[in-house]
């Protein structure tokens, strides 16, 4: 399935490519393709460098694993996730390796990991769909996540379903056209609220 976004200026093909389905086709994802996307994930920005980001992955293949991270998902991401060939937390590290301090950029850093694999994804003619609705409480405890670490988010990734092939519900939404805030609703120039000239 391609599904290019509307864009108002020029971007990368990848970033115009790049989309989260609500559908995976049967196709599986080997392990040197899974390396590839941790590998993008492994070259992300970090503050100072400290790559704060874990990931707890399981294929489809090994039922025990996925139904485990499967059955993490609210009912809403279950009802197409299962589909996914693979499904992932990201993990967080709460505090600095370098001094045991807070670091207030974890999650931020993680998000730039998850965002270059789901690019690195694009790429690769995949898609990676990130959620929010997951059970974090239960994630640590049944992940056996340490001390120290917190769940970020759930994502599954796969080879996009054709929408003709999904469920009548997954298949609306597949076709939804894409939408985004404008830029001027987002950037200000100077201060918060400034007018950026030139850009909207």
């Amino acid at each position: 399935m391609h599904k290019p976004a509307p864009v108002a200026h020029p971007v990368h093909e990848i970033v115009q490519a790049r989309f989260s389905p609500r559908g995976f086709s049967d196709r599986q994802v080997d392990a040197e393709t899974l390396a590839s996307l941790f590998e993008a994930a492994r070259w992300a920005p970090s503050s100072f460098n400290e790559q704060p980001w874990g990931f707890v992955f399981a294929g489809r293949a090994d039922a025990e694993a996925f139904n485990r991270i499967l059955d993490l998902l609210t009912p809403g991401n279950q009802s197409w996730a299962h589909t996914a060939a693979a499904l992932m937390i990201s993990v967080a590290r709460s505090n600095f390796e370098r001094n045991g301090k807070p670091n207030r950029h974890a999650f931020h850093d993680v998000g730039l990991a998850s965002g270059a694999m789901a690019f690195q994804a694009a790429a690769m003619g995949m898609g990676v769909h990130m959620m929010a609705g997951f059970d974090a409480a239960r994630a640590k405890s049944e992940l056996k996540i340490p001390d120290g670490f917190e769940p970020v988010a759930a994502i599954a990734i796969g080879y996009p379903e054709s929408p003709e092939r999904m469920p009548d519900e997954m298949r609306e939404k597949a076709l939804k056209p894409r939408s985004r805030k404008p830029i001027a609703e987002f950037v200000f120039a100077g201060q918060w609220g400034g007018t950026p000239r030139g850009i909207s």
